[in-house]
């Protein structure tokens, strides 16, 4: 299946959720993140069904219950993005101010509760950022941040973004890591492949009260080491 063709299947289901969903958005927030898991879901079906895709999660026993944790995952498709909704109790996202201005759709991300910043800008937002993500924890529902800052290339490597660090000291809670190898099924760029393995690896919890430079390392490395073992670069 074309790229092109997937995508018109996929965003059309992600349109028609969101306008099934429409009155959720003057309703109690968790109908939203119940339409959100729903896009998790519709995820997975699109890329098995279409793609031959599995699906394979690691770790689920490191989630953590009842109490309050931040979530560090890698980025490379629009997948995690939806997926992790399916697997983590509302979660909430930290995402570029653009996804924020799409009609309806970040409708939804500022309703259930998504923390917009500008990339490479000094504005108000970014400035008030931290204060942000502080009132965003006061419940249980975890915040999740993609420390490389973008989409990646399945293969690329590049040094996390010391956003992550700041979170991690002004929260003071555990930071849960998470690989996916989305990448190599529905990369940024290039054409889908299919009848491949998409792995979520959730990784034992970093406990607060290291030193930045101290997490910043053992969170990069540890994710990176993981990201390798679970990457096929041979049959991509």
């Amino acid at each position: 299946m074309s790229k092109k063709l997937f995508s018109i299947i996929f965003y059309s289901g992600v349109v028609l959720v969101c306008i099934i969903f429409l009155p959720s958005l003057i309703m109690p927030r968790r109908i939203s993140i119940f339409g959100g898991k729903l896009l998790g879901y519709w995820s997975e079906f699109c890329v098995k069904f279409f793609l031959s895709t599995t699906i394979q999660i690691i770790g689920k026993e490191n989630i953590i219950n009842n109490e309050k944790f931040f979530i560090a995952c890698t980025h490379q498709s629009a997948f995690e993005t939806f997926y992790l909704q399916a697997i983590f109790k509302g979660p909430k996202f930290i995402l570029k101010k653009e996804l924020i201005k799409i009609p309806i759709f970040g409708w939804y991300l500022k309703k259930i509760g998504s923390i917009a910043v500008e990339r490479n800008k000094i504005s108000k937002e970014n400035i008030n950022f931290l204060d942000q993500i502080k009132f965003s924890s006061k419940d249980n529902r975890p915040i999740v941040i993609f420390p490389q800052g973008t989409r990646t290339d399945p293969y690329e490597r590049p040094s996390f973004k010391k956003g992550v660090v700041r979170i991690y000291n002004e929260l003071n809670i555990n930071c849960l890591p998470v690989t996916i190898n989305s990448g190599e099924v529905w990369p940024k760029n290039g054409d889908l492949n299919k009848n491949k393995n998409i792995t979520i690896s959730i990784l034992k919890p970093i406990k607060p009260g290291l030193e930045d430079k101290e997490f910043l390392n053992l969170l990069q490395n540890t994710m990176y080491d993981v990201l390798n073992k679970t990457s096929n670069p041979s049959s991509a």
